[in-house]
């Protein structure tokens, strides 16, 4: 999607991208088709940015074009950089008030999974999310990356797309679990949990020792990231099909990973019976 995009280059908007696209300018290498569509002086600061932004591209410079492209629109990154993608999610003791800290992390590349324990390895969490240029969320702009940044004096100035904002401008709001209900993703054993069930597994964990608390946190947290994959993935195709070039542009979902946790039902019956939570 990022070579049929002119919207990241300045003085042309999502209309004009599309008066572009209407005269029959559909790519970067069809710029000198644009006579008809803009004026000789716009012509040529589009060839010029156009020229940069092949260079950028050719350099895996994401940087670029995250801060050249409005917000709305860094959902046309992804197929260009998945390979440097990190899907990202935290887990806390509340909700992000003080005193509250992260208890886990799950980090997913569409590859393989990587989870992060307090009193553990949270701290390794710092050195292996710079090895990603773009990173995905649900809310993280509000919640994930501030507590993130404060957490470790991370800067995490990657590229970042958060589905909430993306999801939303498809009609799609109400939060992550209502989000993946309605695009048809199902989870299973993990149906009642959410963040406030989390903090409760965190407790059972660190009160009880109870190590099946702490698995069904982690398959829990890692549930989250493995649905992002997912997320993202229809929501650039219903995004892309809202361009004249849709159908070219459509992707496949990936098959899900193997997840490393199980949720244990029990330990969730119970928290959900002590909680007053439990619905029948």
């Amino acid at each position: 999607m990022l070579r049929q995009t002119f919207c990241h280059v300045p003085g042309i908007g999502l209309k004009a991208e599309e008066r572009l696209w209407a005269s029959g300018v559909t790519s970067w290498d069809a710029v000198e088709q644009a006579a008809a569509a803009v004026s000789a002086a716009r012509r040529e600061r589009l060839t010029m940015h156009l020229e940069e932004s092949q260079r950028r591209l050719a350099e895996r410079n994401v940087g670029f074009f995250a801060s050249t492209l409005p917000a709305s629109e860094h959902w046309r990154l992804y197929p260009d950089f998945q390979q440097s993608v990190a899907y990202l999610d935290i887990e806390t003791t509340g909700l992000g008030g003080p005193g509250d800290h992260i208890t886990t992390i799950a980090l997913y590349d569409g590859r393989s999974i990587r989870h992060y324990v307090h009193g553990r390895n949270l701290a390794d969490f710092a050195n292996d999310i710079r090895a990603y240029q773009l990173l995905v969320t649900y809310n993280g702009k509000c919640f994930d990356l501030p507590i993130l940044r404060a957490s470790f004096g991370l800067s995490l100035d990657q590229a970042h797309i958060d589905l909430r904002y993306v999801l939303a401008s498809l009609g799609y709001k109400g939060g992550l679990k209502v989000c993946e209900r309605r695009l048809g993703l199902d989870r299973g054993d993990l149906a009642n949990v959410d963040g406030f069930f989390a903090v409760l597994l965190w407790r059972e964990y660190r009160i009880r020792n109870n190590p099946q608390a702490l698995e069904t946190l982690l398959a829990y947290n890692i549930r989250d990231v493995v649905n992002l994959e997912s997320l993202l993935i229809q929501a650039y195709n219903l995004k892309a099909a809202q361009t004249p070039f849709g159908p070219s542009l459509s992707l496949p979902l990936p098959p899900p990973p193997p997840e490393p946790f199980r949720a244990h039902t029990p330990t969730i019956e119970r928290l959900l019976r002590q909680s007053g939570a439990y619905g029948f």
